[in-house]
């Protein structure tokens, strides 16, 4: 099991922060897929009691990143073609919605907030910090989910990003193909602020299939 160190927060309560620390911990593949979270182990590592670590994986599994098997216990859930297809069938159904209702509709302000925030992202990978880049590409796909003026799609993005994040950190990874992330952003914006139905939709789904097929390759090769 990795060396754990719990992320300190103090505006969170006790179970929220050993969340965020086993969470990153699979995120990042410090935790692998298929290790048991064996809660007396965790507790020990962490320096807490086993009734957060239990709320913890409790969290995990709702995120799809934990599982529990019967009489094993917990492990760290594993990735596979079948769960990513599931998640990103929807993402894509959400995203062409996403693109109906902002394509030829946004505003220059609008437009120029999607472009400071593809200028932030491409400064986080310039840095290359993994954690800034998730978080910052994120803020740009958000910055379109909040120009649809549409707060349920909003909500639900927001909660589908907890699946997602697992198969985002799979192709963030990769760092060289950072520069073919950022020109497909730049395809995005550039084709919504045309305004072009077709041209957006067609960015969007480019976008989406280049991400799908590095996840493909990780999945296959076992990480």
């Amino acid at each position: 099991m990795a060396n754990l160190e719990l992320i300190e927060n103090d505006y969170l309560p006790l179970r929220d922060v050993v969340f965020q620390t086993l969470r990153n911990a699979i995120l990042k593949g410090e935790l692998k897929p298929g290790e048991r979270l064996m809660e007396m182990k965790l507790a020990g590592k962490l320096g807490v009691s086993r009734t957060p670590i239990r709320e913890a994986i409790r969290m995990l599994e709702q995120e799809g990143l934990a599982v529990t098997i019967p009489r094993r216990g917990a492990q760290v859930a594993k990735m596979t073609q079948k769960d990513m297809d599931d998640v990103y069938d929807i993402r894509r159904c959400l995203e062409k919605l996403t693109v109906e209702y902002t394509s030829g509709k946004l505003s220059v302000g609008q437009i120029a907030d999607l472009r400071y925030a593809q200028k932030v992202f491409e400064e986080a990978v310039a840095e290359g910090d993994t954690n800034e880049i998730e978080k910052k590409d994120w803020e740009f796909h958000s910055v379109i989910y909040e120009a649809t003026g549409n707060a349920r799609l909003l909500s639900i993005m927001n909660t589908l990003q907890e699946q997602l994040s697992r198969y985002r950190w799979a192709y963030l990874q990769h760092s060289n193909k950072m520069q073919r992330l950022i020109e497909e952003h730049r395809q995005i914006v550039d084709a919504l602020e045309k305004g072009s139905l077709e041209e957006s939709m067609q960015a969007t789904m480019a976008h989406l299939d280049s991400q799908e097929q590095i996840i493909k390759d990780v999945i296959q090769k076992g990480a």
